[in-house]
């Protein structure tokens, strides 16, 4: 009898150890699994900065002119641009080839973006520059919007026609409309705003 008991006693105790061991898997597994997650979640925060910028838009004077939102999608960089503070009428809108706005003229941005070292405007034959953006219509209050995907540029570092290389680019807005056609900058007249992509 004491023998019996004695086995009973033997196999719940193994039983006992055996549900233990398993919770022990389990919530070793369920730790691996959530670690595998967080590691994934990271990946495409990392992704997300690397595939959307913000840039802002300042004067000479060093007044907020506007903001662009630029997001990295299936054949190119998708803009959306705002701005205020600006005369009524179209104004030329380029990226330019190096990240730095220096005041009062942002001759430090360069030359229109232009990795294929192609002519300047969606018009011309030749054209256009990487860089070129329509016009941007600002109303009589002097704020004005434009929408557009760039299929010449990329945000992606490691893509030939990047914004993001190693001294980066700069959105540029201009006093006067770019007609599109004429080499090296439409026409568009003094760069009026400036934005550094770094």
């Amino acid at each position: 009898m004491k023998k019996y008991f004695f086995l009973m006693f033997l196999s719940l105790v193994l039983v006992l150890a055996g549900c233990s061991e398993s919770e022990q898997l389990d919530t070793t597994s369920d730790k691996i699994e959530q670690n595998e997650n967080n590691a994934d979640n990271q990946d495409d925060e990392e992704t997300k900065v690397e595939n959307r910028k913000t840039v802002e838009l300042n004067s000479a004077e060093d007044e907020k002119m506007g903001s662009a939102v630029l997001e990295q999608v299936d054949g190119g960089v998708e803009i959306s641009l705002k701005v205020e503070g600006m005369e009524p009428g179209k104004h030329g809108v380029h990226f330019h080839e190096t990240g730095a706005c220096e005041a009062p003229d942002f001759e430090s941005a360069g030359a229109h973006f232009n990795p294929d070292d192609s002519e300047h405007g969606m018009e011309n034959e030749n054209g256009p520059h990487a860089g070129d953006l329509p016009n941007v219509e600002v109303a009589e209050d002097g704020t004005g919007e434009l929408k557009f995907t760039a299929e010449h540029i990329s945000l992606l570092a490691d893509e030939k026609n990047s914004l993001m290389d190693e001294d980066g680019s700069a959105l540029v807005i201009h006093e006067g409309e770019d007609d599109g056609k004429t080499d090296p900058s439409g026409e568009s007249g003094n760069r009026i705003a400036c934005g550094a992509l770094e």
